[in-house]
């Protein structure tokens, strides 16, 4: 309840802080009902109806932000079809676009991040504006890509649990950064599966998996290669289904843990222990790597989003 009522305490804040400045501006996406329908659906007779409708996306901005806003809501727009394949939105979302940098550090309270682009939460998403990402800002692809991962955050938290028990779930961080890096499709941004194999072979007792967060400050390119490459194992091994079911499960009462070996048939520590396995015998040498790997040719050096723990 504390976490809950900090967050509302430093919204109502910042939403105070715009409306003195006389910049606040918000646009809207509203979500489909049913994350599968469309906006508009046909009729028995023909006719094009309005469907029904869900949660909102809000975007907030200041008025310098605008064309930044504009990017994100389209953004927001491309994300829900490749969202739907993990569920629907349970609750609104606002997304909260800061000036720079350093607004965008004090608003997720992670000091020292200086590759932060974006905090997501379960209702709330904290963005540095676009527009200062690089010297030229950034293009709509990287926009994509990012809020395409910052969403599935927010939508995995949502229909695992509710805004109260959310941040309780013990979900870890190889599963939440590995799903969102599997959805927003960048394995190229990320060490490689023969990296990883170098790591464990270089560096036998420290493992991106169960000790991520005490290794990510010095070897994040490790934490997020393991992540993704672990989520990608998952899927390729028990389908993604097994992840809808997991989420599911988790949204009945279980843990992660609890509801892994529901979901997936096999106790959690057991199928880290097959990945590493895997990895450690090369067993990707015999067929394709999971994950794309080339990356687009739009998209600058990689910049790999920080956990979104709570």
């Amino acid at each position: 309840m504390r976490h809950v009522k900090r967050n509302w305490n430093h919204r109502l804040a910042l939403l105070a802080l715009l409306w003195l400045s006389g910049c606040a501006r918000t646009l809207s996406t509203t979500v489909p009902a049913s994350a599968e329908a469309p906006a508009q659906a046909e009729s028995a007779d023909g006719t094009r109806q309005r469907a029904p409708v869900g949660p909102r996306i809000d975007v907030e901005y200041r008025e310098r932000d605008a064309a930044a806003a504009t990017q994100v809501k389209l953004a927001v727009e491309r994300a829900l079809p490749r969202l739907a394949r993990w569920g629907a939105f349970d609750d609104s979302v606002t997304i909260v676009i800061h000036p720079n940098h350093a607004a965008l550090e004090r608003a997720a309270n992670r000091p020292g991040h200086d590759f932060l682009r974006a905090w997501a939460r379960y209702e709330q998403i904290e963005l540095q504006s676009p527009s200062t990402w690089t010297l030229l800002g950034a293009s709509q692809p990287q926009v994509d890509e990012l809020l395409l991962h910052e969403l599935t955050h927010s939508l995995m938290y949502q229909v695992a649990s509710d805004r109260l028990g959310w941040t309780r779930k013990r979900i870890p961080l190889w599963f939440r950064e590995g799903m969102a890096s599997y959805t927003a499709e960048q394995g190229y941004r990320v060490a490689s599966l023969e990296d990883l194999a170098r790591f464990w072979r270089t560096q036998p007792t420290a493992d991106p998996l169960s000790q991520a967060e005490a290794l990510y400050q010095g070897r994040s390119d490790i934490v997020y290669g393991a992540a993704h490459h672990a989520f990608t194992f998952l899927v390729r091994r028990y389908g993604e289904a097994a992840v809808r079911n997991l989420l599911h499960a988790m949204s009945r009462g279980p843990d992660f843990p609890d509801a892994f070996a529901e979901a997936v048939g096999l106790q959690h520590d057991a199928f880290l222990e097959d990945f590493r396995r895997y990895v450690r015998l090369r067993g990707f040498k015999g067929g394709r790597k999971p994950g794309p790997q080339r990356p687009r040719p739009d998209t600058p050096a990689p910049t790999v989003p920080a956990p979104t723990a709570p």
